[in-house]
């Protein structure tokens, strides 16, 4: 019996994911994925500075690494990249179900940031690392239209990508009904809005809270900021009144943590 069209496809997109690599570089982003057990490595091309830094790393996951001429440095990075002489080809992380990793328990509530269409590499790191910092339990983004898993992303998180989980979902609309089933409540991040941020944090205290922090410039998506429990804003004493995206990310994260 011929498989349907769609069995078809499901299967050639679960064996392109599972074909899928990364290189990752730089040596705080080599030397944590070479630590973390939990990542698949296949490929480590350093140079023989790089090799002597990470000795201890190297050695512990086991790798035979190849050796490279700094000045002909064989691994497929865009221009400008700065590897620092070293780069590890490696399988994405699969972080699990949202379920299972944002589901309350013992301890103080929960919290999560949700990334509407925050597509720059850069930022995205940065707030990965942010994320770490404050003890979020996952940041999510949508599967579309947002940084995927990367080498510059590795790099701008500096290691946290090994350790915060980055969970990238099909529909952020759903994953946002998902986690009010959970019991979270949604402060999404607009610098319209009346609400400030602590007040916010204040009168959902006890709560799990999920930040929702959308692209710079269009913000966030009409049905994001509808799905939003409250819209709020980072005060502001001077005129400009605005701050790129992670940066947001790493004050909404502060306040939150020390309001729950």
């Amino acid at each position: 019996m011929k498989k349907p069209k769609w069995v078809i496809e499901k299967e050639q997109a679960r064996r392109a994911a599972a074909a899928e690599t990364v290189w990752l570089f730089g040596l705080h982003a080599v030397r944590d994925a070479l630590a973390n057990p939990a990542r698949s490595k296949l490929r480590l091309v350093v140079t023989r500075n790089a090799a002597e830094r990470l000795g201890d790393a190297i050695a512990q996951a086991g790798l035979d690494p190849e050796i490279a001429d700094p000045r002909k440095f064989p691994v497929p990075l865009d221009p400008g990249s700065v590897h620092q002489g070293a780069a590890l080809e490696v399988r994405p992380l699969d972080w699990g179900r949202l379920g299972d990793l944002c589901a309350p328990g013992d301890g103080p509530p929960p919290l999560v940031v949700l990334l509407d269409r925050v597509s720059d590499p850069h930022n995205a790191g940065a707030i990965l690392r942010s994320a770490e910092v404050f003890g979020a339990r996952a940041v999510l983004a949508p599967a579309r239209h947002s940084a995927p898993e990367t080498g510059a992303l590795a790099k701008a998180a500096s290691g946290a990508l090994e350790r915060q989980p980055y969970l990238r979902v099909k529909n952020l609309a759903a994953a946002m009904d998902e986690l009010k089933e959970l019991g979270y409540r949604l402060l999404g991040l607009a610098g319209e809005a009346v609400e400030p941020l602590d007040a916010a944090v204040a009168a959902e205290a006890g709560h799990p809270l999920g930040l929702v922090l959308g692209a710079e410039g269009p913000g966030l998506r009409e049905l994001t900021r509808a799905k939003c429990d409250r819209l709020v804003r980072i005060p502001a004493s001077g005129a400009f009144g605005s701050l790129n995206v992670s940066n947001a990310a790493a004050v909404a994260l502060y306040a939150a943590q020390r309001g729950i």
